[in-house]
């Protein structure tokens, strides 16, 4: 049987958390092992993720698009919309 290894997760030093217009946001940038890209995923305190498609090329370029997103669209761009899947809590 063939067994599979995961990739460890290499978070960034930009994640964050913040309070914002009456959201809770956690602000996760992360890569893969191998991989030179860096992810984003914005979840808030209800467990609602919102994660982006594209990957970036650097932490910091991931963290310029959050704060492009909510200088341009406040805290409205991460409340559910009916096109959010939120995830369940423990």
């Amino acid at each position: 049987m063939l067994k599979l290894e995961s990739p460890n997760i290499i978070t960034s030093g930009l994640s964050r958390r913040i309070d914002f217009d009456g959201l809770q946001l956690s602000i996760e940038i992360y890569q893969l092992e191998h991989d030179p890209k860096w992810a984003l995923e914005v979840i808030d305190q209800h467990g609602t993720s919102t994660v982006w498609t594209d990957h970036f090329d650097s932490d910091k370029a991931a963290l310029d698009e959050f704060m492009k997103i909510i200088n341009e669209e406040g805290a409205d761009a991460f409340r559910g919309r009916g096109d959010v899947v939120p995830f369940p809590t423990k």
